[in-house]
């Protein structure tokens, strides 16, 4: 069964990619999250012209982390975040990928929207060989752009 979830939780990216979750046409603004264990990156972007724009980086721990994306959301009024997952180059999860995976539960209790994990692979190198100055924000953003362009046009 396929679901169209607006519900606060988190959907793993092989949910995405297997097709049993997919992303309701009516959330149009999303805000883009580069998970690290000392600082994440944040975009938003929009489902209509499917770019994202660099916020900033969050350096910050524990609960002051989600402090922090909640009064972003608060700012940006996204519809849905879009969090990073890292794998091994191979696709295998290690212990970052759990990490972030507890975060985006977190992220979708504190903050009250769906968040989708989508795979991050190499997010923050592409960043770095692009010249960022903040590359935890620019990998955000190629986290997201790359989303969006997954997702069906609002037009069709």
């Amino acid at each position: 069964m396929v679901s169209g979830s607006t519900s606060a939780q988190f959907h793993a990216p092989a949910d995405l990619t297997s097709g049993a979750v997919v992303v309701p046409p009516l959330l149009e603004r999303f805000m883009g999250i580069d998970f690290g264990k000392k600082r994440l990156g944040v975009a938003v972007g929009n489902r209509i012209s499917r770019n994202a724009t660099p916020c900033r980086s969050i350096v910050a721990r524990g609960d002051a982390r989600l402090q922090a994306i909640a009064e972003l959301v608060r700012e940006w009024e996204p519809q849905a975040l879009i969090l990073g997952i890292p794998y091994h180059p191979d696709g295998a999860e290690h212990v970052n990928t759990r990490a972030a995976t507890a975060f985006g539960r977190q992220l979708a209790m504190r903050c009250r929207l769906p968040v989708y994990g989508v795979d991050e692979r190499y997010s923050t190198i592409e960043a770095l060989e692009l010249g960022a100055d903040d590359a935890d924000a620019a990998a955000a953003c190629i986290i997201l752009e790359q989303f969006l362009n997954t997702l069906a046009s609002p037009y069709s």
